[in-house]
């Protein structure tokens, strides 16, 4: 009911990365200005059902246009699990065949030999994410570049900004997130349909379950312009263009709006009870919420299933992914034996920062269980080398950022260095001394600077915090 939503964002816990000293809860308001987040959108389920789906600020800083609950927004990496039920469902009608040697199916393109070994790699292997493949994610390109075809992406050929996708790893013995491998699936998808990828997965997906302000169109088609939201960098700086194009498009193209990827939520969660659904089986559901390698499982229920990850045990059991492009950030969460969850999209990339205390205090007013006090949980490091060198404030303070046994470690002044753990591509922490990095990407990938959130020392019971903000020197 709208009472507890209103009691969700009235009441947005601190950030996790200081559950030692933290902070007074704030509006969710309060945390968008924190963070220099123009705009959010936000949909509840419970019950089975969508509770309630509303909009704050505006989608664009300093225009009037407000953000609605048919705002469009970026939703980068959740576009996977949505592609995932695209491919599921030509697999349940027996078109394609999750261990079936994807080139047999790929016409336009091949999975390539390395030296003289050719891998066999399966569409299993591509959505788990354990096929081997490499690129692990994409950085767009602005509205006036040339746009590279999917088979010049998979080449890294030019106007491609991405290098060539390569197996160079046994498929099928580890996990390795790859954008790369999900573009390869999309290529299957395209020879096996013959179709436009944005018309495949709208008949496949969005057709069926009502999901009438979602595409996966790059760039964005005209008639979904005007209500689409813009993408903000660091401090609330408008992207131009408004938003990068994605043409990896089942990595990361997806545009939608909570509303949507709540559809979907419900779908997958009401065939998981067993209620009566018309797309999926329970069967293809659970396939794809199970592990793929031995290496597909974590500590306390973790699980990297199909294009998706499933966390938690018991009624806490819930399925979930995130979502990053420059300028956006999205993440969705659906508890499949209460029929309760929610999905949060922000037109910023600080809104990394606190998406997950929006969905924290989501979850403490619809009393979801096992909330707890969430510890990070560090993820791999992928291309380490890109963050190393030495950072400078305007007041010539340096941090330098070093690798030391390909671990990422931070040093200040003549202080010892801490590690540093990833949470995501850009965002690291390290618990010893209370603080967190959020370094700035350029549009070519390239780290240009960093920020640094440091929790201070309680003062007179009011928990204060500094914030550093450096440049990158260039050797």
């Amino acid at each position: 009911m709208q009472h507890r939503i209103n009691q969700a964002i009235s009441h947005i816990p601190s950030a996790s990365i200081f559950y030692e000293k933290p902070e007074p809860p704030k509006t969710l308001l309060e945390r968008m200005v924190q963070h220099h987040t123009p705009g959010a959108s936000i949909a509840v389920i419970d019950n089975f059902e969508i509770d309630g789906a509303i909009g704050f600020g505006v989608c664009e800083a300093k225009q009037p246009n407000q953000v609605t609950p048919n705002t469009l927004f970026q939703v980068g990496s959740i576009s996977k699990p949505v592609f995932a039920l695209a491919v599921m469902r030509l697999v349940q009608e027996g078109m394609l065949d999750l261990d079936k040697d994807v080139n047999s199916y790929l016409t336009s393109w091949k999975v390539p030999v390395n030296g003289d070994w050719q891998p066999r790699v399966t569409l299993r292997h591509l959505l788990s994410h354990t096929a081997g493949t490499t690129v692990s994610g994409y950085y767009g390109y602005k509205v006036s570049m040339p746009l590279p075809t999917t088979v010049q992406i998979l080449n890294g050929e030019l106007p491609a900004n991405s290098e060539k996708v390569v197996v160079n790893v046994i498929p099928g013995l580890n996990y390795r997130y790859s954008g790369g491998g999900m573009v390869i699936a999309q290529q299957v998808l395209m020879d096996v349909m013959d179709k436009r990828f944005p018309e495949m997965m709208r008949d496949l997906v969005f057709a069926p379950l009502g999901m009438e302000n979602s595409t996966y169109s790059q760039p964005l088609e005209q008639a979904f312009l005007k209500q689409a939201a813009t993408g903000h960098r660091h401090n609330g700086i408008p992207l131009e263009g408004k938003y990068f194009v994605y043409p990896e498009m089942a990595a990361a193209g997806l545009w939608s709006t909570p509303t949507d990827i709540a559809k979907l939520g419900i779908e997958m969660m009401r065939t998981l009870s067993g209620k009566p659904t018309s797309i999926w089986k329970q069967a293809t559901i659970e396939e794809m919420l199970k592990p793929h390698s031995e290496k597909s499982m974590g500590q306390d229920g973790l699980l990297l299933g199909l294009g998706i990850a499933q966390n938690g045990t018991g009624e806490g059991t819930y399925f979930f992914h995130d979502g990053t492009n420059l300028g956006f950030v999205a993440m969705m969460r659906f508890y499949p034996h209460l029929g309760k969850g929610a999905v949060i999209m922000l037109n910023s990339d600080e809104g990394v920062l606190f998406r997950g205390d929006i969905m924290q205090g989501i979850g403490q007013a619809y009393e979801w269980p096992n909330l707890g006090k969430e510890k990070n949980a560090a993820l791999p490091i992928s291309r380490i080398d890109r963050y190393l060198g030495t950072y400078s404030t305007k007041s010539r303070l340096k941090f330098i950022v070093s690798n030391q046994d390909n671990q990422l470690f931070l040093q200040c002044d003549r202080q010892q260095p801490v590690q540093l753990f990833s949470k995501s591509e850009l965002v690291f922490f390290s618990e010893e001394v209370n603080i967190q990095i959020s370094f700035t990407q350029e549009d070519t990938g390239k780290i240009s600077g960093m920020t640094l959130s440091q929790s201070d020392i309680m003062t007179l019971g009011t928990p204060e915090g500094t914030e550093f903000k450096t440049k990158k020197e260039h050797s």
